[in-house]
């Protein structure tokens, strides 16, 4: 009886591990793709496969939390925000993260469009992002493009 209870426990503790092994593999790729790296799948994989049980689920719970960030911040990268930025998002929208122009064509802080938006790596609406991940990619665009791309603000 007691070998059965032990083949039923072995078994658990290694749905158990390989369960954690999916998610914390599943949370590296997720987190390279929001932060534009390249995810080496085999070569992570070997390492953490070694791991204990315990110490997957404290590093998927820190891979979590990582992702969380990227996803708020927009996973763009720390980039120096020019002090124009400032000025031309007063003239642009008046300050205002969620302003849409009159055709709706042109939204957010800095007036993006869908296209430009996409182009500094924006995901969505880009009046629906947070103010600071409108700073910033505008101050990858402006880090690209200088002012050309408000060319009555950016004077």
């Amino acid at each position: 009886m007691a070998s059965v209870d032990a083949k039923i426990a072995a078994r658990k503790a290694r749905t158990r591990h390989r369960t954690a092994l999916k998610r914390v593999t599943r949370l590296a790729r997720t987190r390279a793709r929001l932060a534009g790296h390249r995810h080496r799948g085999s070569r992570y994989l070997r390492v953490v496969a070694a791991w204990s049980t315990r110490r997957l689920v404290r590093h998927a719970k820190r891979l979590k939390r990582s992702v969380r960030h990227l996803r708020l911040t927009g996973g763009a990268p720390n980039v120096a925000i020019p002090p124009q930025l400032k000025a031309i998002a007063y003239c642009e929208s008046h300050g205002n993260p969620r302003a849409v122009s009159s055709t709706g064509k042109f939204r957010g802080l800095f007036q993006f469009d869908y296209r430009t938006w996409a182009t500094v790596g924006g995901k969505g609406d880009p009046a629906a992002a947070p103010t600071i991940e409108q700073y910033r990619r505008a101050a990858m665009l402006y880090h690209r493009a200088g002012a050309a791309p408000w060319p009555v603000c950016g004077r």
